[in-house]
């Protein structure tokens, strides 16, 4: 008896899974590129991340005539710690959706939205994070405030060699550019340039305030994950996943219901290393001056 198309076998469950998987890492590596990631962290979920900023303290430098200079501090202290945690997203289906639509839209399409979902969140709180920056800079209109945050950047990254990373809102950006040609680039859902203005990578975003931008370098961030392949975990749960294990999914029957599960799990997050490391600079409008004739 031949059986129906929409009924799901397992020669559909495995494959549907990798490809989820593959798919999940192809993105997040473009996310890499972009940003200019280079290190990714290994840690146990419950690890403490740590996120610094660096605080001067100025003596009084009114010194009298051969008095002895008092001494200036330059303090490397905490200003945050994050936990590495579990994030857990469940999506059901019906058997009457499976049967009505068919297996791939009603369960593979919509795990390729729950993925959309998920790489969202990655990028709201690494813009979050961006907003924290303690470094300041301002300028008269959106070149100004980049430029001027640039010259920031390089003091807090004096002596190191950087590739400079920018987050703008798009208004700011193309009420800017106005009618100039401008090769934009996508990846992880982001819309992003390259090499312009003196800056590696301008990615634009609504979730950047207008009128503001934040600038750091790449140097400056890191991904941090917790494994989900192997150890007591891989013994405990069916997570499909692939060496890198940065995230699992896993699908499955639920009989008493009639229903058809799909389980993510991922322990993944991207950091800046130091808060004054980013700079976040205010674009001040431009005045423009009338003459009387």
């Amino acid at each position: 008896m031949a059986v129906d198309a929409n009924t799901v076998t397992q020669d559909k469950l495995v494959p549907q899974s990798i490809d989820f998987i593959e798919q999940f890492n192809l993105n997040i590596t473009k996310l890499m590129d972009v940003l200019g990631i280079t290190r990714k962290q290994a840690l146990m979920v419950g690890s403490q991340i740590k996120i610094y900023k660096s605080v001067t303290t100025l003596a009084d430098g009114a010194v009298a005539e051969g008095e002895i200079i008092p001494l200036s501090k330059v303090e490397r202290k905490l200003a945050d710690t994050k936990t590495l945690t579990f994030n857990k997203y469940r999506k059901v289906v019906t058997a009457e959706a499976i049967q009505s639509s068919g297996f791939q839209p009603a369960v593979t399409d919509t795990d390729t939205e729950m993925l959309k979902t998920i790489q969202k969140k990655i990028k709201t709180d690494l813009f979050a994070e961006f907003a924290k920056g303690t470094g300041k800079a301002t300028g008269t209109g959106f070149q100004s405030a980049l430029s001027n945050a640039l010259g920031q950047l390089a003091v807090a990254f004096e002596d190191e060699d950087i590739s400079s990373v920018a987050l703008v809102n798009p208004i700011d950006f193309y009420e800017y550019v106005g009618n100039a040609p401008i090769s934009v680039q996508t990846a992880f859902g982001l819309t992003y340039v390259q090499n312009f203005l003196g800056v590696n990578t301008i990615i634009m975003s609504s979730a950047v305030k207008q009128g503001t931008l934040n600038v750091t370098a790449s140097e400056n961030l890191n991904l941090y994950f917790a494994a989900l392949n192997g150890g007591s975990l891989g013994q405990a749960f069916s997570f499909t996943t692939d060496q890198t294990g940065l995230i699992g999914i896993a699908h499955s029957s639920i009989d008493e219901a009639v229903s058809y599960q799909s389980v993510v799990v991922d322990a993944l997050a991207v950091f800046p290393e130091r808060l004054d490391g980013i700079i976040v600079s205010t674009i001040k409008a431009e005045t423009t001056t009338t003459s009387n004739s």
